[in-house]
């Protein structure tokens, strides 16, 4: 009796892969690196605010015999963190109302229905959003219309006899 010896069932030396085992361990390190490609921008993305604190820089807008009281004029603010191709979108314009010798009140010039330049109107002492008809009084709060809340408004001070404006917005409660 002859005995077949080119088809015996020596088990695998240790060493050496089958080609199954090889394209599996290639495809599940493929699918790793695939992952980790897609993946990290997402979590940098996500955890980016959490990172990236602004840092709190007052902006000086004029001296103070610039203003006069009871007059709201639109000031340019600089962005405090702005990304380095930003350009001129790293500058946004600003409400600033002097209301005596030493208060001043500024506040965004976005209507916080949907982001539309609010237009200051002098005659009437408000704030009109030209896209829906919003309308805002003097402090800031919604007088008709659409807007949900009072405009975003920035702190101020006034040091060394020039106005400062803070560029971090603080949103009003109301």
């Amino acid at each position: 009796m002859a005995t077949d010896t080119t088809h015996t069932n020596k088990p695998e030396d240790a060493a050496t892969l089958s080609r199954r085992q090889f394209l599996a361990r290639l495809s599940v390190g493929l699918g790793g690196v695939g992952a980790a490609i897609v993946g990290i921008p997402i979590v940098g993305f996500l955890l980016a605010p959490l990172l990236r604190q602004a840092p709190e820089r007052w902006q000086s807008v004029g001296p103070l015999d610039h203003f006069k009281v009871g007059e709201t004029v639109q000031i340019t603010l600089s962005d405090p963190s702005p990304l380095p191709w930003a350009g001129v979108a790293a500058r946004t314009a600003a409400w600033l109302r002097r209301d005596s010798e030493e208060a001043f009140v500024a506040f965004a010039v976005n209507c916080t229905h949907l982001g539309c330049p609010v237009r200051w109107l002098q005659d009437a002492n408000l704030f009109m959003c030209p896209c829906h008809g919003g309308v805002y009084y003097k402090d800031g709060t919604p007088a008709a219309g659409p807007p949900p809340r009072p405009l975003t408004q920035y702190t101020v001070r006034v040091r060394n006899g020039q106005v400062e404006v803070l560029p971090n917005p603080v949103r009003a409660i109301g």
